[in-house]
């Protein structure tokens, strides 16, 4: 029975990853079968025209790729700063091990309560308003737990024995931390950072109530007004769209165009991944 079972082990993990990779094939087939037909430049360059049953997602594209990048400017600096303390100044206490349980047990909260959150802190009670900055602080918030956990993650995998040396030559630890740390953990930092903000790049609900549009004349606003989106455009023309037949094939474009930009965020943290493992880091 021993004998056996190290091929039951590898046995029932390969049906469940083949199971698994069987409906993902499933779902990307059914996509990009309806959806590359909807694929040209005009869809990808263009304002939707006509009640949104023609014309492109050029605003849509560029929403999404503005709060991204407001969503890392807010969360990275945060996050990073954060698990620097906690994995290298902070004591082991009841204090920190509280903090760190805190940050974990953020990470499973539903992304709608996020939502919820930044509509009565940004919108309502700092007075931004429905706004991309405040969809992007609301997303930051949302990252935020993510960037710290993967990062002291990234942390703890350098050897004490490195920041020991750096401190022999004397080095402050402040110093060891910024020339010798930070650079080789940087990688892994880079490759949380990424992943984290691929899934923000996704996210419907928290931006809900904090700044998306149906629709905006211009294909990119600015930080202080509303501004249009990938995800909850798709959502709109899949369920509340007045003609949804009709937007079906855009509906799956949409979806394929979200899918390549999510998978392009991917791709480079696999990348970052890849030649630090080349590199011999």
């Amino acid at each position: 029975m021993k004998r056996l079972s190290p091929f039951i082990e590898w046995g029932t993990l390969l049906f469940c990853t083949g199971i698994v990779c069987f409906f993902l094939f499933v779902i990307l087939y059914d996509i990009i079968s309806r959806g590359a037909p909807s694929l040209s430049w005009e869809f990808v360059s263009s304002q939707p025209t006509n009640g949104m049953t023609k014309g492109g997602i050029l605003p849509a594209i560029l929403g999404t790729v503005l709060v991204t990048l407001t969503t890392a400017a807010v969360a990275t600096p945060f996050g990073i700063s954060c698990a620097i303390y906690l994995n290298e100044y902070a004591v082991d206490s009841w204090l920190t091990r509280l903090t760190r349980a805190c940050i974990r047990n953020l990470s499973g909260v539903p992304s709608i309560i996020y939502g919820l959150f930044g509509l009565a802190l940004f919108v309502q009670g700092l007075k931004m308003g429905t706004s991309l900055l405040s969809a992007g602080f609301t997303l930051g918030l949302l990252s935020l737990p993510y960037i710290i956990t993967t990062t002291e993650e990234a942390l703890r995998r350098i050897p004490a024995s490195t920041r020991e040396a750096a401190l022999a030559v004397g080095a402050t630890q402040f110093e060891s931390i910024r020339d010798v740390v930070l650079p080789t953990a940087l990688p892994g930092i880079l490759t949380g950072v990424v992943l984290t903000l691929s899934r923000a790049a996704g996210e419907t609900a928290p931006i809900m109530f904090t700044g998306v549009a149906f629709y905006i004349n211009s294909p990119a606003g600015y930080l202080n007004q509303e501004f249009m989106s990938l995800p909850y455009h798709l959502y709109m023309l899949s369920t509340q769209h007045q003609s949804i037949e009709v937007v079906r094939p855009l509906a799956y474009g949409t979806a394929l165009v979200l899918i390549l930009v999510v998978f392009l965020l991917n791709i480079t943290a696999f990348y970052i991944r890849y030649k630090h493992s080349k590199n011999g880091g």
